[in-house]
């Protein structure tokens, strides 16, 4: 027969619910395993569990809580995958406030987890889309876009995310919808550059933009988050994120290379523009803040975290171009620049009290090769495996060397980190 819980029993599942609920706050805001394990931790604490464990995956949680002879285990899923820097933030201050004052209640947790879940989005739809347009916008003359291509990629983008955001709030299939995205942002930019060769002007790079129109789908807390795992040894989680990240750009890539298989183009390097010296850094300064900090809008951050995050990785960014025009190895360079955001973040993030995940991922999603990633899937859906491989071979070394540098910025910057429990 089963037996009726007693009074500290039922104590235990009361609190142990409540630590879940964080988890499940957490993971479906976006960050990494590693801070989803100790944001529970640290509250399960404060609410008196006397041991905490936890497995975390990308879409799932299992827990025990360990208090006398009793202990708990429940397991939950996650189904919504997404990104809510506010959410991360309210978060960690709540879980930072309760392990400073070492106990709470159950009640006063609670209150707060449903406060912080029931906050609606910082930007409504058409305000977040124009985030994404203007990192775009800016990525695009990053990489080498013109004036024409850079205002086609802020039409293109600005439709595709609206959307994408639209589509993803109803709960449609994230791939599908990364595919109708990809594919609206596309051909956005290239309706607006064909209404501009209709009026006659000329010169229009049509690859310098239809792939930068799509680069807001990159998905950056996954793929930083999804490397930091591996760093901390949380295989299962690291290998789910990385999936997760190869599938959304590879939904987008596939929908980018049919419509260059459409329309006839080809997604080639364009030519560098007709600027150097001081005019060229100063606009790739610009270009660089804006784009980061168009990215962390768009990650739903408040705007001192946005800021912050623009500044760190205009710094860090600029730098890294200029390495690479040098003939520095791109992951190399990627790698440093990398160390750069890490270790700024670890001043600036204590400062705005807030995890430093909000930070160094926006400042560093600017610097992922998301157009190396889709002109392999291009030539690899083309028969062209060799030229596949090499842009797959780039841009994972790239990929990792941000990792690498994050994470090593985290060991010199962070004991947790530098040793193993």
């Amino acid at each position: 027969m089963p037996r009726t819980p007693d009074d500290d029993e039922l104590e235990l599942i009361r609190r142990s619910g409540v630590v879940l609920q964080v988890g499940r706050l957490s993971l479906s805001a976006g960050t990494g395993a590693y801070r989803v394990k100790a944001s529970m931790a640290r509250v399960a604490h404060a609410l008196g569990i006397e041991r905490h464990e936890a497995h975390v995956t990308l879409t799932e949680i299992t827990t025990t809580s360990h208090r006398g002879a009793s202990f708990r285990t429940e397991v939950t899923e996650v189904r919504s995958i997404g990104v809510d820097v506010d959410r991360l933030a309210a978060l960690e201050h709540l879980a930072g406030r309760l392990d400073t004052a070492g106990t709470a209640t159950v009640e006063e947790v609670s209150t707060a987890l449903d406060r912080i879940a029931g906050k609606a989005p910082l930007y409504p739809v058409l305000l977040n889309a124009l985030w994404a347009a203007i990192a775009c916008a800016a990525f695009s003359f990053l990489n080498n876009g013109g004036a024409v291509e850079v205002v086609g990629v802020f039409v293109g983008a600005y439709l595709g995310q609206a959307l994408r955001r639209t589509m993803l709030h109803r709960r449609f299939n994230q791939f599908g919808v990364t595919m109708l995205a990809a594919t609206v942002a596309c051909l956005g930019y290239l309706g607006f550059v064909w209404l501009l060769q209709a009026v006659g002007v000329t010169g229009v790079r049509h690859e310098a933009g239809y792939v930068s129109a799509v680069l807001f789908l990159i998905p950056g807390f996954p793929l930083v988050t999804g490397f930091l795992d591996l760093a901390k040894l949380d295989f299962s989680a690291a290998v789910a994120r990385l999936t997760y990240a190869l599938m959304i750009l590879t939904s987008a890539a596939l929908a980018v290379w049919a419509l260059s298989l459409v329309v006839g183009l080809t997604p080639d390097p364009p030519s560098p523009a007709a600027l150097d010296g001081g005019p060229l850094v100063a606009l790739q300064l610009v270009a660089s803040f804006l784009g980061v900090l168009g990215f962390a809008l768009m990650f739903n951050s408040p705007w001192r975290i946005a800021l912050a995050a623009a500044v760190v990785g205009m710094v860090a960014n600029v730098p890294r171009i200029h390495l690479v025009a040098a003939s520095v190895p791109p992951q190399a360079a990627a790698a440093m620049a990398a160390l750069v955001v890490g270790l700024l973040a670890a001043v600036v993030a204590p400062r705005l009290d807030v995890p430093r995940i909000t930070v160094y991922v926006p400042a560093v999603t600017i610097m992922v090769p998301g157009v190396l990633v889709y002109r392999a899937v291009f030539h690899l859906s083309n028969g062209q495996t060799v030229q596949a491989l090499a842009y797959t071979v780039q841009a994972a070394l790239v990929v990792a060397a941000l990792a690498i540098g994050l994470a090593v910025a985290r060991m010199l910057t962070d004991r947790t980190w530098a040793f193993e429990r």
